[in-house]
C-alpha cells in the first residue's frame, strides 16, 4: 500500500518537495544511492538549513550566507550577517532553522566573531529571515565564547536545539590553547548549553559551581564539528583528533571528556601528546574513536524509511580527509560496523542532514562546492 503523507501547508513534512522523486516506502536492505546535484557553485559550503517550498539556506564559510531555490538557483548574499573574522578554519559556520520557523522565521547561526587585534571567537546569533528572505532582521548575539583568541582554527560551532527548546553549542579549543579545556572558567574546548534569548537553564551543571562559568555542559573536547540530538533523545557528538584519536561522544552533563590528557592520537609528524595515556579516572572515553582520523564533520541520525530498513536509525558522518561519507552502523549501544558512501566523487563531505521528507542531503567542502541530495537505487 501506497505511503500517505498527511500535513498541513508550511510543516516540515511539506519541506524539501524536490526530493520526493524518490520512491516512497521501505526499500531494500542492499540499497545504495545516487548523488543528485542540487545546487552548485557555492564558496566553501558549511551548513544546510531547510526551509519551506523545497527551499535551502547555506552559509558559506568566507562570511555569505545564501538561499537555494527549489530550482537549485543560488541566490545572491543575503543582508544582515554580522562582521565575520574569516581565514583558516574560521569564517561563517552552522544554521539551523527553529522548531517553529514555519511561524516564527527564526535561525540561529554561529561564527568566528572578530575582537581586538588579531583575536577571534565563536559566537552564536538569532535573526528572523525576511519574508523577502533576502536580509536577516532583528540580529542579536546571544552568546560569545571568552576568552578571544588570535588563531584561526578549532571553532567547533554545531548548534543543537533540544527537545525542550535550549541550544547546545560546540567550542573548539582553538588549538594554541588546549590546556584550557580542562579549567572551568573559560569556553575553550567546552559544549555549552543556553536558552534560545542566552540565559543560562536551569539544570546546567556548573550553575552553582564558584569560578565556573553556568553555560558549560561538558568539558575536555579538542574541536567538535558534529552534533545531533538522537534517537534516543540524547546529544551525540563527534569531535576531531589530532593525528588519529576522532571520537564519537554522548556528552553528559558535567563530563569530563580528556583533552588533552587523555586521547588515542599523536603530536602531528608523531610523538605523544603529554603522558601519552589514552585513560584516566574521571575521564570519559569516546564510544568509538578513528585511527588513522578521517577528519569528521556533520553528523545526522537516518530517521526515515526512504533508504530501507537496514538504514533506519544509522548514523551518517563525512569524512574530510578520506572524501566519502560514513554510514556507521549501531547496536547496543556500539559501533558493529562502518560502510563508505560517495567515495567516488572525491569530495570533502562538509555537512550531511535528514531533510524533513527522510532523504539525506549533503554539502561538499571546495571553492565551488555543491549542494547533493541522496537518492536511494535498489
Amino acid at each position: 500500500m501506497p505511503l500517505r503523507l498527511r500535513s498541513r501547508p508550511g510543516s516540515p513534512l511539506m519541506y524539501c518537495l524536490a526530493g520526493l522523486l524518490a520512491a516512497h516506502g521501505a526499500i531494500a536492505a542492499e540499497t545504495s544511492v545516487r548523488a543528485v546535484t542540487v545546487a552548485q557553485g557555492l564558496k566553501y559550503p558549511w551548513a544546510v538549513a531547510f526551509l519551506p517550498g523545497s527551499q535551502y539556506l547555506v552559509t558559506e564559510r568566507p562570511g555569505t550566507m545564501r538561499l537555494v531555490g527549489a530550482d537549485g538557483k543560488v541566490g545572491a548574499p543575503i543582508a544582515g550577517v554580522p562582521a565575520v573574522a574569516t581565514g583558516g578554519q574560521g569564517g561563517l559556520l552552522d544554521v539551523v532553522t527553529d522548531k517553529d520557523f514555519a511561524h516564527n522565521r527564526q535561525i540561529f547561526f554561529c561564527y568566528s566573531e572578530p575582537g581586538e587585534g588579531s583575536s577571534n571567537g565563536t559566537a552564536l546569533a538569532s535573526a528572523r529571515l525576511s519574508r523577502k528572505q533576502d536580509a536577516l532582521e532583528d540580529v542579536q548575539v546571544i552568546f560569545r565564547q571568552t576568552p578571544k583568541v588570535d588563531s584561526g582554527s578549532h571553532f567547533g560551532c554545531r548548534i543543537v536545539e533540544a527537545s525542550d527548546g535550549n541550544l547546545f553549542l560546540t567550542l573548539g579549543e582553538r588549538f594554541s590553547e588546549k590546556e584550557e579545556a580542562q579549567k572551568l572558567d573559560n569556553h575553550l574546548g567546552k559544549i555549552v548549553r543556553i536558552a534560545k534569548d542566552g540565559s543560562v537553564p536551569k539544570g546546567n551543571p556548573f550553575v552553582n559551581r564558584p569560578g565556573a562559568l553556568p553555560e558549560i555542559w561538558s568539558y575536555g573536547h579538542r574541536n567538535v564539528q558534529g552534533a545531533v540530538i538522537g534517537p534516543d533523545g540524547r546529544l551525540w557528538t563527534h569531535e576531531h583528533g589530532p593525528q588519529g584519536g576522532d571520537e564519537i561522544n554522548l556528552p553528559v552533563a558535567g563530563r569530563n571528556y580528556g583533552w588533552p590528557v587523555i586521547t588515542y592520537g599523536e603530536n602531528y609528524g608523531g610523538g605523544k601528546i603529554g603522558a601519552g595515556i589514552t585513560a584516566q579516572e574521571g575521564m570519559e572515553q569516546p564510544l568509538h574513536q578513528w585511527t588513522p582520523s578521517i577528519a569528521p564533520s556533520g553528523m545526522a541520525f537516518l530517521g526515515s524509511l526512504r533508504y530501507g530498513t537496514a538504514w533506519r536509525g544509522n548514523l551518517f558522518v563525512g569524512s574530510l580527509k578520506f572524501r566519502y561519507l560514513d554510514r556507521i552502523v549501531l547496536s547496543g549501544g556500539k559501533v558493529q560496523s562502518e560502510h563508505k558512501l560517495l567515495a567516488d566523487l572525491k569530495e570533502r563531505i562538509r555537512d550531511v542532514r535528514q531533510c524533513p521528507d527522510g532523504l539525506l542531503y549533503v554539502l561538499t567542502d571546495n571553492p565551488s562546492g555543491r549542494l547533493l541530495r541522496l537518492d536511494p537505487v535498489k
